[in-house]
């Protein structure tokens, strides 16, 4: 884990890398799900990532949207299925944290309107959704 603000740092191998001209999308599986990060190619070689290197997705909580249950049709790649952990209400936002079937967490800062609408509370089938140009990756140094 890195110490920065950023709550959602999620462990994981590099599955593949698809290069482009600018930006290059990188997958990682994080405990048998995948996530794509849409980073630059200057990012992609300074960093060495590469199939089979060890890297953690960084994402801000208030960069994660929630999905109640699993699989809807969205633009946004990524999709971590899991299971609603805790909510923490607030007056106007709340947290939700959800944990993914390896134990790892991703927590979303939502608006409590988002929180009821979408009936969630511990224990619902939810999923984490990012943009794939929200996700960071880190490298141990």
């Amino acid at each position: 884990m890195f110490n920065i603000s950023a709550r959602n740092q999620l462990n994981g191998t590099v599955k593949a890398v698809h290069p482009g001209k600018v930006n290059g999308l990188v997958v990682i599986d994080v405990d048998g799900q995948e996530i794509v990060a849409d980073i630059t190619m200057g990012s992609i070689k300074r960093l060495g990532i590469e199939e089979g290197k060890k890297v953690v997705a960084i994402i801000k909580a208030s960069s994660v949207m929630v999905a109640a249950g699993a699989d809807i049709a969205i633009s946004a790649r990524n999709q971590l299925n899991g299971t609603v952990k805790s909510v923490e209400e607030g007056a106007v936002n709340g947290i939700v944290e959800i944990e993914l079937a390896g134990g790892q967490t991703v927590t979303a800062d939502i608006t409590m309107g988002s929180i009821k609408k979408l009936g969630l509370e511990a224990g619902k089938k939810a999923a984490a959704v990012i943009k794939a140009t929200e996700v960071m990756v880190g490298v141990e140094a």
